[in-house]
């Protein structure tokens, strides 16, 4: 194998003196001298000869610089005088070879010491042949190793020894130039560390889509040769192919095409096509051939069929049937399809309206045959069959096509007027319509209604038959618009359709009826024993208006959110981050108002249509809300960049961060407040059919007055994934914040205001834990098992029982069974007006019916190895120095303590005393006699 080498020292090659440092210098053993090598060259040497005395001589080259390498190779020619020949006390047949490492030439006489510290020992040097001086030498190659300053010296060490150095060559080894895997690695200077080498692909290869963006590497060993096979994923590109093995990219020849990347080889241009340049990644069509943008580039090209034959057509009053012969070239290709177009009576070239249908379908047929009804009488069409292929749009020709006229005879009826809803739900729209007058005409025998979502499917129309003028539509999605027709029929066919009317269904949980145009109200608890939330006339009910359901999603926006001149806006610091862009603090001031605080979260730029209306679909939610535990929209900015959504400013944040920064600071009658507050804003929400679907602490803001909000409303309508919680996929897509959300809801997608219910139970164990995390280091899984098997979180520390029963009302399997948010808010209430029942709590440890939820509560004192150990446990770490400072440094001590030593340790918040104390009495319990237990 070929390895390279590059020399940093070779005194063969010296032509003047070397001018190596003698020690000790005042008398000098080491001789320099002219001689001549074993090719009866000149060279310099050093002669020594101390064979009487024991003592050390030194001998130092000069600087050599390392340059790259961190491994050297030291070669030696040397010959040894046979000290038995010398017959001497103190003869030696051995030096020793040192080097010392330094970062510049900087070594003197006296510096550095001329010792083996610090000089590295490098090894101690025997001769495999001894003789007198004559021209037998001897070899030695030795390894330095690790080396990392800029330059060493080399010293060698005599002690009785009768020799001469006859040449040292310092060097260093290089792995050569090299091609492989078609990737091309330079000469390279291997390292004692493990180090890949770094290459490039060669000429016309790149790294294969998909792969990491790594340059190849390859292992150059200290040997200098390369070793094992690279790590490469360069490839030819498209257009040439391998040449020499692994080692270079030939172009494909003219004629020849390769469509990717890899080791495959050139191929012969496809049928009705051709390349005359080299390296072609694909051929093109010859001219009036094309391909299809689905294709393949090793598909033939093709062309648009010929024109349909032999047309027939069959009149049955205000109907036809079409039938013909499929052309006689169909262009290469199998996706032949027809299409039917209908121009109107004689001399017109205007479409047919939209009361003509077709069986089975205007366009994307199959098959030689299309029945077409609904036509009008006494009216002459014309019908053109066009025959299509995958390639017919891309050529931008005419398509081919046969016509023929038809003219009907008899009177349809008029159009249908006055389409209007009579009652709405969710799921269902009740219509009704104007029965046509018929004047000298055959009488209606039964009407026909087409509905399509507005917004998800305008074009996919379904059908529904009527004997009499009015109708139910079931089935319906949530909040959505529908756009509606209807048309009657006679013995002479069908009318035209009416003009189009676009009807809403309603959110969840409400019921529309129409009697007459009055306001509505929603019934009382008295006036109904469901939940249903029916509607009744009487009191105007504002409902919640989905914006998604609007054509124009910036109508909403228009219609819900304050438009705001970006002059009165001053940003002054950015303090977070979502998911659009950045969320900022500043200042709005607007003429004849008082400046505030607002937050201000912007677009970033660079953004899609869809992202911008997701981005304002949050302001014109909130602007539909007034509530004053509901996070107040101040305005929008949309007509000038950044897009903003300016909201009340809240000088505490999130509460879940809120709550674990002051922890134990509050007491249970404020955090029943906090609690109250947010149960109102969902009650407001609820009473609007509203559903949140992300009630949780980290959705709740505080502001100075420690009033909460509800907010964030992202998952209105949409679920994503959040990247501060964990979420787990529902087997019918999306991602769901688990640890909040109702099983209900995780299993089968079905959100309401009860599975709110349920999110604001786990809420209230979020405040009363002071933002512990629900359900601690479970996995999402490990909670869905366990709520299954009715496992229900435990009560937090020191929290009353009244407020866990109320958690578990909330958390009841059954959603019918759970609370309204009315009724929270009426608990919440009475709780609040008898403090007393606030001070009823649980008793300490754990509940038997909580085993496996209850092994991840903070263990008690006597579970712990020491104090740090144990504040640790129950978050108290904060407090360690001011336990150790006063000498509690043992379990024991500590189990004695009680709130008078707390104080003078510096616990002073009520609710961490009450912690410490809590786990304390739990250690006493454990230590006690049994006698002291019953």
């Amino acid at each position: 194998p070929v390895c390279l080498s590059e020399v940093l020292m070779n005194t063969r090659l010296e032509t003047s003196d070397l001018r190596w440092t003698n020690y000790p210098g005042d008398d000098p053993h080491w001789d320099e001298v002219s001689g001549l090598d074993d090719e009866s060259n000149s060279v310099r040497t050093y002669e020594i000869c101390t064979p009487d005395s024991p003592s050390s001589f030194w001998l130092r080259t000069r600087w050599v610089p390392r340059r790259s390498a961190t491994t050297l190779y030291v070669e030696i020619r040397f010959s040894m005088m046979d000290c038995s020949r010398l017959n001497r006390r103190h003869c030696r047949e051995t030096f020793n070879l040192y080097y010392y490492q330094s970062e510049r030439d900087e070594a003197t006489p006296t510096h550095p010491a001329w010792m083996e510290n610090p000089y590295v020992k490098v090894a101690t040097v025997a001769a495999d042949h001894l003789s007198g001086f004559d021209k037998r030498s001897n070899i030695k190659l030795l390894r330095l190793e690790q080396l990392r300053k800029a330059g060493l010296y080399l010293a060698f060490q005599s002690q009785g020894a009768c020799m001469a150095l006859l040449s040292v060559r310092v060097f260093h080894r290089k792995c050569p130039p090299l091609r492989r895997a078609f990737a091309s690695f330079p000469e390279t200077v291997p390292h004692s560390l493990v180090e890949q080498a770094r290459g490039v692909c060669v000429e016309n290869a790149a790294t294969l889509p998909g792969e990491q963006s790594r340059p190849p590497s390859m292992l150059c060993g200290e040997d200098g040769q390369w070793v094992g096979q690279p790590t490469s994923s360069c490839a030819c590109r498209p257009g040439y192919e391998p040449q020499d093995a692994d080692v270079g990219c030939g172009a494909c020849p003219s004629g020849q095409f390769k469509v990717g990347s890899g080791p495959g080889g050139c191929e012969p241009c496809p049928a009705n096509s051709n390349t005359p340049v080299p390296g072609s990644a694909y051929c093109p069509c010859h001219p009036r051939y094309y391909r299809d943008g689905s294709d393949p580039a090793h598909a033939a090209c093709t062309r648009p069929p010929s024109a349909p034959r032999s047309i027939v057509s069959q009149l049955n009053d205000t109907s036809v049937t079409l039938e013909w012969s499929e052309p006689l070239d169909r262009g290469g290709r199998t996706d032949l399809t027809y299409r039917v177009v209908c121009s109107g009576s004689s001399g017109s070239c205007s479409p047919c309206d939209d009361s003509v249908l077709y069986q089975p379908a205007q366009r994307g047929l199959t098959s030689g045959r299309v029945v077409v009804w609904g036509l009008s009488p006494h009216t002459t069409y014309t019908f053109t069959i066009q025959a299509h292929n995958g390639v017919s749009p891309v050529s931008q020709s005419e398509p081919a096509s046969v016509s023929v006229n038809v003219t009907t005879s008899r009177d349809l009826p008029p159009a249908v007027l006055g389409l209007r809803r009579t009652a709405a739900s969710e799921t269902s729209l009740s219509l009704e319509w104007n029965v046509p007058f018929v004047q000298n005409q055959q009488p209606i025998l039964d009407y026909q209604l087409r509905y399509s979502s507005k917004v998800n499917d305008p074009e996919q129309w379904r059908y529904v038959s009527s004997k009499s003028s009015s109708v139910v539509l079931t089935g319906l999605q949530r909040a959505l618009q529908y756009q509606v027709q209807v048309r009657a029929r006679s013995q002479a066919g069908y009318g035209s359709f009416s003009p189009v009317t676009t009807l809403n269904t309603l959110p969840d949980g409400t019921t529309l009826s129409v009697c007459s145009p009055v306001c509505l109200r929603r019934m009382k608890d008295s006036d109904t024993n469901d939940n249903t939330g029916h509607y009744q006339m009487g009191q105007t009910m504002k409902v919640y208006i989905d914006p998604f359901t609007y054509e124009d999603p910036n109508e909403a926006v228009r219609e819900f959110a304050k438009e705001i001149e970006a002059s009165f806006v001053k940003i002054e610091e950015v303090i977070g981050a979502g998911e659009f862009g950045e969320v900022c603090r500043g200042r709005l001031r607007v003429p004849g108002r008082k400046e505030n605080y607002v937050a201000i979260k912007t677009l970033k730029g660079g953004y899609t249509e869809k992202q911008r209306r997701d981005f304002l679909s949050e302001a014109s939610i909130m602007g539909q809300f007034q509530h004053p535990n509901i996070i107040h929209l101040e305005g929008v900015i949309t007509t000038s960049c950044p897009v903003m959504i300016l909201t009340e400013f809240m000088e505490n944040g999130a509460l879940d961060s809120f709550l674990r920064v002051n922890d134990g600071q509050f007491t249970t009658i404020q955090l029943v407040g906090m609690l109250r507050g947010i149960a109102a804003g969902m009650k407001y929400l609820s009473d609007m059919s509203f559903v949140h679907r992300d009630l949780a602490a980290r959705n709740i803001l505080v502001n100075s007055n420690l009033v909460c909000k509800v907010s964030d409303f992202g998952l209105s309508r949409f679920l994503t994934e959040s990247s501060s919680d964990p979420t787990y996929t529902s087997s019918l897509g999306g991602k769901i914040p688990i640890r909040w959300t109702a099983p209900e809801a995780i299993a089968y997608r079905k959100f309401t205001s009860a599975s709110d219910v349920w999110s604001y139970g786990i809420v209230m164990w979020e405040v009363m834990s002071y933002g512990e995390r629900p359900y601690w280091d479970m996995s999402n899984q490990d909670v869905i098992n366990a709520i299954e098997q009715d496992y229900r979180l435990p009560p937090p520390p020191d929290c009353p029982t009244s407020l866990h029963a109320l958690m578990l009302d909330c958390w009841q399997k059954e959603r019918a069974n759970r609370p309204r948010f009315s009724d929270v808010v009426a608990s919440l209430d009475r709780l609040i007006r008898n403090p007393a029942s606030l001070k009823v709590t649980h008793p300490e440890g754990p509940s038997p019916s909580q085993p496996l939820l209850d092994r991840r509560v903070p263990p008690p004192l006597s579970a712990c190895g020491s104090v740090s150990e144990w504040l640790l446990a129950i978050k108290m770490e904060r407090y360690q120095q001011n336990f150790l400072q006063a000498g509690f440094t043992s379990l024991d001590v500590v189990s004695h303590l009680n709130t008078e030593d707390l104080l003078r340790v510096g616990v002073t918040l009520a609710g961490h005393q009450k912690k410490i104390l809590s786990s304390i009495q739990t250690l006493r319990i454990h230590k006690a006699p049994p006698s002291l237990l019953y």
